[in-house]
């Protein structure tokens, strides 16, 4: 979490930014703590880092097109100490991955005093924000995490979630779990639209204005939600046909435009806990995989021993990416490593 002073000092630098730009991860808790820290003061612009986990130095034409006078970087696993370098104006980086030892940047990080800590970074960017509860809500459930203002929101948004529940349940069995996939879903499609679909969300009031259809805003991110949640429950239909006695879930799936890896896998992992998962997409050359189970990440850093592809993530919930021509080995020694 962040402290009172960090707080404050964020809360300043947001408020005297002319022209601030927003790097932000492509998932969830990525978009959430987008809108939660641009919806302060609707200044500047937001952009979605959908190809890699890390910002390198090939980002910096963003900010040379743009000529933000301040950089923040949310959710964001890596940045090259290349683009902080090159940066040239201040840098504020909130994350929650794997702490990295960095130069240039103000870097707020809660698994640098606590390893094990696990906050999202969409709860921190709420700390700063202190508005749109049903934003900071959503983005920890989509990171899976109950976050400790459940009740507040419970007698805010009754509609969407009634009482407390386990994370599971909460997620997959509440109407606060459209809310979770919405932040998901409404990434997903040609950047057109998605880039629409998001300024949209940055001018919406409440959950209720898009799920009760209440404005045309809230019409149009609710029709755009209803179509990709289609595609997404037809494809899990799918998905749950490969589970069987076996610890280990293996789902194969060739759907060309859009990615649900995270999606599906999130969701067999709430209904199937006591086992593995792994859920992989084959595209130009390479399997991209959502991986979870206990201790998953241990196990796929195992498995990645001699092979091309490279993941990691959270410890029980993380990604890879693996050459084709290798999965068959990684495959073999993932299933040696949950024997």
């Amino acid at each position: 979490m962040l402290t009172k002073k960090q707080i404050t000092f964020l809360r300043e630098e947001l408020a005297t930014a002319k022209n601030p730009l927003f790097f932000y991860d492509s998932d969830g808790d990525g978009l959430a703590s987008f809108l939660l820290l641009y919806r302060i003061n609707k200044e500047g612009k937001g952009y979605r880092v959908t190809t890699s986990s890390s910002l390198n130095e090939s980002f910096m034409r963003r900010v040379e097109e743009w000529n933000p006078d301040k950089i923040f970087i949310l959710d964001i696993p890596n940045v090259d100490q290349e683009f902080l370098d090159k940066a040239k104006r201040p840098v504020f980086w909130i994350d929650h991955h794997k702490p990295q030892e960095r130069q240039k940047v103000h870097y707020y990080n809660p698994r640098i005093k606590n390893p094990d800590a696990y906050i999202p970074t969409s709860r921190m960017c709420y700390q700063v924000s202190d508005q749109d509860l049903w934003l900071a809500t959503a983005g920890s459930l989509a990171d899976w995490h109950m976050p400790s203002f459940i009740s507040k929101f419970i007698k805010k948004h009754k509609y969407f979630l009634n009482k407390k529940k386990d994370l599971p349940n909460t997620v997959f069995k509440s109407k606060v779990g459209m809310l979770v996939k919405l932040l998901f879903f409404i990434q997903k499609g040609p950047s057109k639209e998605v880039t629409k679909a998001v300024k949209v969300l940055t001018r919406i009031n409440s959950p209720e204005e898009i799920f009760n259809e209440e404005t045309s805003q809230g019409k149009f991110i609710h029709r755009r939600f209803v179509e990709v949640n289609k595609r997404y429950e037809d494809l899990f239909k799918e998905a749950k046909k490969s589970v069987t006695r076996s610890k280990l879930i293996l789902f194969y799936y060739n759907e060309q435009k859009w990615s649900f890896t995270a999606n599906l896998a999130n969701e067999l992992m709430a209904r199937h806990q006591s086992k593995y998962i792994i859920i992989a997409r084959l595209k130009s050359g390479s399997y991209k995989c959502s991986l979870r189970g206990k201790n998953v990440a241990t196990v796929l850093e195992q498995a990645l021993q001699g092979v091309s592809g490279h993941g990691g993530g959270h410890p029980d919930a993380c990604g890879a990416v693996v050459d084709e021509q290798d999965w068959n080995v990684f495959l073999k020694e993932f299933k040696r490593g949950i024997k």
